[in-house]
């Protein structure tokens, strides 16, 4: 990553972004602790700093991040971002892994289909994926299995579809991180900032579960490692 033409160092600037992505506290807390640490940041650099990197961030661990079992838990859940609701479509494996993420205007066949691409394109193709009572989402993956049927790679497996609620507990319970933030942030002012927010949660949360990094350093090295 490129830091040249910030005033202050990179290890300030990824400390900020790390705080605000990984535990429940505001710009306002977080410049206060710079502050109190001798590095006078005013809030809103703090915002333009998660912005700008933490999607960077993201990116990077998307490169590295072990892949998941091929059983997912697929949900969406709603996001207020300037006071309209958006859908954060996200999927989980049998063991709580995330899997992948993608956050969407609409909740319809064509965004549940993005979502998917973008989570095969990451993972491989899951042999089972469960949801709840989701239409789009069924339609979604009967069309890629249509797809998948007529595919001149004929000898992948079509994708078992199974439809029973208390499967995806687990994954709507993971959402809650990201619920939290977003009532801490009293919704999100921009498309731009609740993405970084999102990105950045979620890598972290990557880490801390072992699906990001060399695992014999700390969970903040290796988020920090990211920006090499």
């Amino acid at each position: 990553m490129d830091f040249s033409g910030y005033q202050h160092p990179s290890d300030i600037i990824l400390l900020a972004v790390r705080y605000y992505v990984s535990y429940k506290l505001s710009y306002r807390d977080i410049e206060e602790i710079l502050a109190e640490r001798g590095s006078h940041v005013d809030h809103s650099t703090i915002n333009r700093w998660v912005i700008n990197f933490g999607p960077m961030i993201e990116s990077n661990a998307r490169q590295i991040k072990r892949q998941t079992s091929s059983s997912w838990r697929m949900d969406e859940t709603y996001i207020k971002i300037k006071g309209e609701w958006w859908y954060y479509y996200r999927a989980v494996d049998q063991f709580g892994d995330i899997v992948d993420f993608y956050l969407s205007k609409e909740r319809d066949e064509k965004a549940a289909q993005a979502f998917l691409r973008m989570a095969i394109n990451t993972n491989g193709l899951p042999e089972k994926v469960v949801i709840d009572k989701s239409g789009a989402n069924a339609l979604a993956l009967h069309n890629m299995n249509v797809n998948l049927w007529l595919s001149v790679v004929f000898m992948l497996s079509l994708i078992e579809v199974i439809d029973v609620k208390y499967l995806n507990n687990i994954v709507e319970q993971s959402h809650r991180p990201i619920k939290q933030k977003m009532a801490q942030t009293l919704g999100w002012k921009s498309v731009d900032g609740a993405i970084a927010t999102m990105s950045g949660q979620e890598v972290w949360t990557q880490i801390k579960r072992g699906q990001v990094g060399d695992l014999s350093l700390p969970a903040w090295e290796r988020f920090y490692a990211l920006a090499a």
